[in-house]
């Protein structure tokens, strides 16, 4: 059987990718620390400008007139 990485977090191992075991089966696990993973690039104010323009075409011209409408 191969080796199958998983992150601990909330005092459980969760698979990083899907695996077929049968239900209730005992395994026994080694845990191995592997490298972080470099973080995440901040966005660039132009990325968050980018998000915000394809965000705001909705076709509406006046949002304002509408900021009583719930949807249901």
């Amino acid at each position: 059987m191969k080796a199958i990485q998983a992150i601990y977090r909330d005092g459980a191992f969760w698979p990083t990718e899907p695996f077929v075991l049968p239900e209730s089966t005992r395994v026994e696990l080694e845990p191995r620390l592997l490298e972080k993973e470099p973080p995440l690039k901040a966005p660039s104010l132009d990325d968050v400008y980018e998000v915000l323009r394809r965000r705001s075409q909705t076709g509406e011209t006046d949002l304002a007139e509408k900021h009583n409408e719930h949807q249901p």
